[in-house]
């Protein structure tokens, strides 16, 4: 893959965002910390509709990225644009109204250690419609954990009483209460062991076909990429290096992508996705009272 097949055509993306067909466009993306540079000019397009993975070593930026896709870093340069409005220099109403077509599921689940899981959920239908009333709220969590997988017994919960990979889920949950267009992931499997990892690629992925989602995934997982992402984005010297399908990135000759992705544990999964078969099915939503296995082993509070 050369520079020009990486090279990006304005105005085949402009009439894409157009026609909805671009969920998040970056132009020119600088991040400092001081006199450390993280990004500089650094472009990106996620489609409508993906699973888009973002890779890169320690230290490139995947989290600033997201975060300043979310408006939670205010870059040095450069334009973001989501679902074709800028979200920069917008008034407190624009600003809300974009903020509720994303969720996101920060490292490690994020939630509110003083509230229970149902009340975690609960914290953005407060945050962006104030005027619904208790029971709805109460019946949007339970809905809510279901849909994720949890049972039904998680909800009156702390999350110091959950397992790694039910505050993963539950952060999902709070990810998805206000029926999002755009989700973010930020290492939604790291800490869960192979059956609990495999079985949230899974989830997400019935999950996006199911809502129509759009989902911007941060991970090192090779398993997860093999698994669900359409298409992957390499962050490297302070930009995106290369985004395509796995296949496409193969075929790059930078030194990091061959490494990552023919390395040992490339390999490996390669081998373990041949071993599924393709395609590989998401199981259905759980039913009342049903749950998916979470799969993982206790964590302690950090």
């Amino acid at each position: 893959m050369s520079d020009e097949d990486l090279a990006i055509d304005e105005e085949k993306v402009e009439e894409a965002i157009r026609a909805g067909e671009i969920a998040v466009k970056i132009r020119g993306l600088r991040n400092s910390f001081g006199e450390q540079v993280v990004h500089e000019n650094l472009d990106l397009d996620v489609r409508a509709g993906e699973i888009l993975g973002v890779v890169g070593g320690s230290g490139t930026g995947k989290s600033v990225l997201l975060r300043s896709i979310i408006g939670l870093q205010i870059p040095d340069e450069g334009e973001i644009e989501v679902f074709g409005q800028p979200i920069i220099n917008r008034t407190d109403e624009e600003t809300v109204a974009l903020r509720k077509r994303w969720g996101v599921l920060f490292q490690g689940g994020a939630l509110f250690s003083t509230l229970t899981v149902a009340e975690n959920i609960a914290v953005p239908l407060r945050e962006f419609y104030p005027h619904i009333g208790n029971k709805l709220r109460e019946d949007i969590a339970a809905y809510k954990i279901r849909m994720t997988g949890l049972p039904a017994e998680a909800g009156p919960k702390y999350p110091s009483e959950l397992s790694g990979g039910m505050r993963k889920r539950a952060g999902l949950a709070r990810a998805l209460a206000i029926d999002p267009d755009l989700l973010f992931l930020d290492e939604p499997t790291a800490g869960l062991d192979p059956i609990g990892a495999a079985s949230f690629d899974e989830q997400t992925r019935q999950l996006q076909q199911t809502l129509g989602l759009t989902v911007f995934l941060i991970t090192h997982d090779l398993d997860t990429l093999y698994a669900i992402c359409d298409r992957v984005a390499v962050l490297a010297d302070k930009k995106v290096i290369a985004v395509g399908t796995i296949e496409e990135l193969l075929a790059t000759e930078h030194p990091w992508i061959q490494e990552y992705f023919n390395g040992p544990r490339g390999r490996a999964a390669v081998s373990a996705q041949k071993s599924h078969g393709e395609p590989r099915t998401p199981p259905d939503l759980p039913q009342d009272g049903e749950a998916d296995p979470v799969g993982d082993t206790p964590e302690k509070d950090d």
